[in-house]
């Protein structure tokens, strides 16, 4: 199993030498080339830079689904939800329809943190020929990964916009984050789906080497939708959002704004790690996120407000405590739970 360790510690950083070892901490996110990636390892990266008791190691390999489970069974301290995956494992349903302890297990998380996953970005080569949602029929479409929450939202997504379904329709195109962006790039893929904060730095490196054109819905055109189009949008856990074209230059055709489906997704913690430990880890992420805004533009979207919305998961007793510390308001679905 390969694993990304995020290794800039604050005594790394001083050229100092430690003078304890600090507590090795253990996260699982998706594959690089995600939103999530990119989020939950700068997290990791800002966390060991900010304090020197703890060490977070990340894994970046497997599904969030799976990873819900190992956090509730105690395997792992820190790693990816969603309200929507989190509703599922709580009710027994969809994935988890076969285990029978899913409703047990999700009793045993809380909540670090919400954050974005990032518009959904569909995206297909200028000289592709294809202008619209409604082109994709026998085209090469990668959803996400398939089983995974992004594949699913995506699909639904283009479904309402297009009514077209996936291999009767278009075909997907089956791989992962890494090996779908490569064959994006190598031009075996017509068209490639993934979510990202604007500007997202996966579409700023193809649009470093070619033009690009977002598909997807103006604003003029949502006004006038039905609602069966816009219901993917209208759920839970997920909600419309504008792609702001010109955060891409020329790399893009678009001259409007592309409206598209966005996911509320956020870092969850097993509910048996310690009330300081978390406490720690959330209070230097948050003041390690201030500094860095100015160099990582997409991290201006990732608030503390957002981060404690209402999401159907309560807060760790730490990361809650932090919240209120600083003054924020905390929701009263998001109020950790009694002990």
């Amino acid at each position: 199993m390969r694993h990304w360790k995020a290794c800039f510690t604050a005594f790394a950083i001083l050229g100092t030498a430690a003078t304890a070892v600090a507590e090795d901490l253990k996260m699982a996110t998706i594959a690089p080339g995600s939103s999530a990636y990119l989020t939950m390892s700068t997290m990791a990266t800002i966390v060991n830079r900010g304090q020197d008791e703890h060490d977070i190691t990340v894994d970046a390999t497997g599904a969030a689904t799976r990873h819900m489970i190992s956090l509730a069974e105690g395997d792992l301290d820190f790693a990816m939800t969603s309200p929507t995956i989190y509703r599922f494992l709580s009710e027994g349903t969809r994935m988890y329809q076969q285990l029978e302890r899913a409703p047990e297990l999700a009793e045993e998380l809380r909540l670090v943190f919400w954050f974005p996953y990032g518009a959904y970005h569909v995206l297909t080569y200028a000289d592709s020929g294809i202008a619209s949602l409604e082109d994709l029929r026998g085209k090469t479409v990668f959803l996400g990964p398939p089983g995974g929450g992004a594949w699913a939202t995506a699909q639904k997504w283009v479904e309402a916009q297009t009514g077209m379904k996936p291999d009767e329709d278009f075909e997907s195109f089956n791989g992962s984050w890494s090996s779908a962006f490569q064959a994006f790039q190598d031009r075996q893929i017509d068209v490639y789906i993934n979510g990202g904060i604007a500007p997202f730095p996966q579409v700023e490196q193809l649009t470093a080497t070619a033009q690009l054109t977002l598909l997807g819905p103006t604003k003029a055109e949502v006004e006038t939708m039905d609602e069966a189009k816009l219901a993917p949008a209208r759920v839970p856990g997920r909600k419309l959002d504008p792609i702001p074209v010109a955060v891409y230059g020329e790399g893009v055709t678009n001259s409007e704004d592309v409206y598209t489906i966005n996911s509320i997704v956020g870092v969850a913690t097993r509910a048996s790690l310690d009330e300081e430990t978390v406490y720690r880890v959330t209070k230097a992420f948050w003041e390690g996120t201030a500094a860095m805004r100015d160099s990582a533009p997409w991290l201006e979207d990732i608030t503390l407000d957002y981060a404690v919305q209402d999401g159907g998961l309560g807060l760790h007793p730490g990361a809650e405590r932090y919240y209120r510390e600083i003054g924020v308001t905390i929701p009263e679905g998001s109020a950790a739970p009694a002990q």
